[in-house]
């Protein structure tokens, strides 16, 4: 207990509270204190206190520089593990997405039967119709009365498996942290030969020398540095956008698109499941520490503090507490 650097934290931070110069005007108060209530500048022989000054502060700058170092590290260490992680996973979508379909022949006796099953499966439905008109039996209604709930929702197109949309030129998929767009070019290309240029609202994407592919305004706003393109095999365009909300869905890549429901949107579970433990619970403070600030609310560490800040301001009910701040 006697050599606990945070026993008196709770103390200090009271007095830090009050104190709206900040560090300047608590190192003058202790230092006022050292003059008047002690030997501290007298008592010793010349340039002693000037010695034990430097050597405190020195001492704990270099341990709060080692600190910060090292979080600093760790987070960095952290960051580069889950972007390998969802570069890993990306490689793997790509290489899905583009595998060639495998096609079976059918035998001609196999050709035959199936031919007599779709045939039967007809005349089954027909009959239980109770006509050989089939025509009103071949409209699907299953959607209907989700559409018939929500009339903004009617003309609304249902999100492709990576919650977004497949267009005839291109397609888009999207998490809660970025949107990825699929070019296919139908040519062989080099990068100098495509125009991309992404804008905090607006994306252009095509071939020099033709008329743009995509023109337009994004949904919404994108972290233009750290946002990325890049042409794969020479015949495919990745564009990766990183939204600036990673708080809501997007209902279209550009505001020509037509609209997806978002309330038909599936999340995919979170990739945090990947990573160890330590590194897991890093990246679980970041994301609730930015959830925090925009929201306004405090972050872990500041909450932390007004905790500490809390139970002291119970155990001394007798203490001014009126000009504190807390945020």
């Amino acid at each position: 207990m006697a050599n606990d650097p945070e026993r008196f934290d709770s103390m200090l931070l009271a007095m830090a509270q009050q104190h709206e110069g900040g560090v300047k005007d608590l190192l003058n108060t202790i230092a006022s204190f050292l003059a008047r209530k002690t030997d501290f500048f007298t008592g010793a022989k010349e340039g002693e206190w000037q010695k034990v000054m430097k050597e405190t502060f020195f001492l704990h700058a270099e341990k709060a520089m080692q600190e910060s170092n090292r979080a600093k590290k760790e987070k960095e260490e952290a960051e580069k593990r889950l972007k390998e992680i969802q570069q890993r996973k990306e490689q793997e979508r790509i290489a899905k997405d583009f595998e060639p379909a495998s096609v079976t022949e059918l035998t001609d006796q196999e050709a035959i039967d199936m031919q007599e099953d779709i045939e039967k499966d007809k005349k089954r439905k027909e009959e239980e119709n109770g006509s050989g008109d089939a025509s009103t039996s071949d409209v699907e209604t299953p959607d209907a009365p989700e559409d018939d709930d929500d009339p903004k929702e009617k003309d609304k197109i249902k999100p492709n498996s990576g919650n977004g949309c497949d267009l005839e030129h291109y397609r888009w998929t999207q998490t809660l942290e970025e949107v990825e767009l699929r070019v296919p070019l139908r040519q062989i290309l080099r990068p100098r030969d495509l125009t991309v240029i992404i804008n905090k609202r607006h994306l252009k994407v095509g071939i020099k020398g033709q008329p743009l592919i995509i023109d337009g305004e994004l949904d919404a706003d994108v972290k233009i540095e750290e946002s990325t393109w890049v042409l794969q095999d020479g015949r495919n365009l990745l564009v990766n956008l990183e939204k600036v909300n990673k708080m809501n869905w997007w209902s279209r890549l550009v505001k020509t698109d037509p609209e997806i429901s978002t309330k038909k949107i599936n999340p995919e579970p979170s990739k945090l499941s990947d990573l160890d433990g330590e590194t897991r619970g890093l990246v679980e403070k970041m994301m609730y520490d930015q959830r925090q600030k925009e929201m306004g609310l405090p972050t872990s560490d500041e909450q932390k503090k007004q905790d500490v800040l809390k139970k002291f301001m119970e155990q001394h009910p007798e203490m001014d507490f009126s000009k504190c701040k807390f945020n």
